[in-house]
Order: C-alpha cells, then sequence, then structure tokens
C-alpha cells in the first residue's frame, strides 16, 4: 500500500509538471545520445586500429634508378646490398619481431600497378621506375620503430615506411570527434543535472501544503522524499530510452544500411552487437543522475 501511495505520488508530480519533465526528457536524451555515439566511435576507433594494426607492414624500399637518396648514390640496389637486408632480417635481433617476410621485384611491383591503375598507364611506367621491396609483417607492430631504425640510412635502401602511419591522421580525426561529443554530452548532463534539480524543487513547491500535512502525520523523510526522486528518475528512464533507440537507429542505418557499403577501406565496423553493451551505460547513467540530482535537490527543499 506503501509503494502505491509512493508511485500515485509519483506520477501525479510527473503530469502536475509535464512541461518541466518534457524538458528533461529532452535534454538527458539529446546528452545520451551524445555519450552512446562518443563509446561507440572509440569502440571504431579501437576496432580500426586493431584490424589495421595486424595487417600493415613495414615496406623497405631499394634503391632505383631515379633514387635521389644519399645512400643511393650507386643506382640500383645491387645483390650485395640486398642481400645485406636479408642477413639482417634473418638476425637473431629483427628475427623474432618478424612474422613473414615477401620480396617483391620491380617486374612484379610494376604488374601491381598496372593492375591498380589500368593499362591506360603501361606507356608511362616502366618497371625501372620502381622500387625492389621488402613488405614486412611483425608480430607487434607497434615495434615497427625498431625495423626502421634498424634500416635508415643503410647503404641500398632508399627508405623505410610504416603502412599504419597513414592511418594515424584518420585515428586522430575520429579521437578529436569523440572528444568533442563527450564535451558535449558533459555539457548537456550537467543541463540536465540542473533542470532535473530545478523541476524537483518546482513540484515540492507546489506541493507544499501536502508535505506539511505528511510531516504533522509523522511521516518519514524518505517516505516524503521518495515519490520526487521517482519523478526524476522516470522522466531519466524515459530520456534514456530514447537515446537507446536513437543509438540503435543511427547504426542500424547509418552503419549498416550507409557507411558499410560506401566506405571500402574500413572491413569492420561496430554493429548491433556494440549497441547492446552501451545501452545499459546509458540507462544506468540517465538512471543515477538523475536519483542523485533529484535526491540532493528534494533533501536540501525539506531542510528549508
Amino acid at each position: 500500500m506503501r509503494a502505491g501511495l509512493i508511485l500515485s505520488e509519483a506520477f501525479y508530480g510527473l503530469r502536475r509538471n509535464a512541461s518541466m519533465v518534457i524538458s528533461v526528457v529532452l535534454v538527458t536524451f539529446v546528452s545520451l545520445t551524445f555519450v552512446g555515439a562518443a563509446m561507440l566511435m572509440q569502440m571504431q576507433i579501437g576496432t580500426m586500429r586493431d584490424y589495421w594494426a595486424n595487417r600493415a607492414q613495414v615496406a623497405v624500399f631499394m634503391c632505383s634508378a631515379f633514387s635521389q637518396q644519399p645512400t643511393c648514390t650507386g643506382g640500383v640496389a645491387t645483390k650485395d646490398q640486398l642481400d645485406q637486408v636479408k642477413a639482417t632480417l634473418d638476425s637473431a635481433a629483427l628475427s623474432p619481431l618478424i612474422r613473414d617476410v615477401r620480396f617483391e621485384t620491380q617486374q612484379e611491383a610494376y604488374q601491381n600497378v598496372i593492375d591498380l591503375l589500368g593499362k591506360d598507364y603501361a606507356s608511362v611506367i616502366t618497371p625501372d621506375q620502381l622500387n625492389q621491396t621488402f613488405w614486412i609483417n611483425l608480430v607487434d607492430q607497434k615495434q615497427s620503430d625498431v625495423i626502421i631504425e634498424a634500416f635508415t640510412g643503410m647503404q641500398g635502401v632508399e627508405q623505410v615506411q610504416d603502412q599504419l602511419q597513414y592511418l594515424e591522421p584518420l585515428f586522430s580525426a575520429l579521437t578529436v570527434a569523440t572528444y568533442i561529443a563527450v564535451g558535449i554530452a558533459a555539457l548537456m548532463l550537467i543541463a540536465a543535472v540542473l533542470l532535473i534539480a530545478t523541476t524537483i524543487r518546482l513540484s515540492a513547491y507546489a506541493r507544499r501544503r501536502e508535505i506539511g500535512i505528511m510531516r504533522l502525520v509523522g511521516a518519514s523523510n524518505r517516505f516524503i522524499q521518495t515519490p520526487f526522486i521517482l519523478e526524476g528518475v522516470f522522466a531519466a528512464l524515459i530520456g534514456s530510452i530514447l537515446a537507446s533507440g536513437a543509438v540503435i537507429a543511427g547504426v542500424h542505418f547509418g552503419v549498416d544500411g550507409y557507411l558499410r557499403q560506401r566506405v571500402d577501406f574500413v572491413t569492420t565496423w561496430v554493429g548491433i552487437p556494440q549497441v547492446w553493451l552501451v545501452i545499459p551505460v546509458l540507462i544506468g547513467i540517465g538512471i543515477v543522475l538523475a536519483a542523485l540530482s533529484a535526491g540532493f535537490a528534494i533533501r536540501r527543499w525539506l531542510r528549508t
């Protein structure tokens, strides 16, 4: 019976302050949507980084007839220089770091370029313009600096490149976007907390006579406070559910329905399984913040 009375009081407060409750729902919805987007973006960055870290290679480009580096003064890399690179790769210092190595001749590089760009470039590009290349897959891509340091400045080596470095600007841009989303979400959550507190105080003021009567008949502070806390929790819960629906729709239509078919270089995307991990967090954040904000507001009001 006490539970029924508390719930009826809470729903009465929600109906009486409908406009403020709608404002709380909307602010909570927007802020938690940004929180969900930020979490999914961070998951996407981690997924992409792991995927490419396992596939990115370190390329040791040997000198060609057109190389201008100081290490290429002798022209095309000689057999001795190629053997020196192979011996270094097989050495005790580097071999534990390397998963496998593939050597690409100038003719193979030429054929790959033609396959990629089309036969129209066959008359423009010649094999001697391209580099002989050692393509190295590492056990741990984070140790690519060791390979780069080992071959930088070696005679016959034009340059050493880590393919993963070309994706770092993309990862950085996504990280900045995540920080922006988190910043906006934090501001909106602060606004939601303040709005919930204001709503609870107004609701308590509107029912000050009822609260006075309840105090006279011996009602405990907890009994008086609970309906007001539930008002904030119910409003935030609705906003959290709407935010969860927005995140599901964003992934379903935005990622699965659009990006997955149009962005070819990204082969791993966050999906609905990741959304189900985010949703409990969103609902938990909404409920906890609302309960704390409403509880603080009503306790402070009852002291006055």
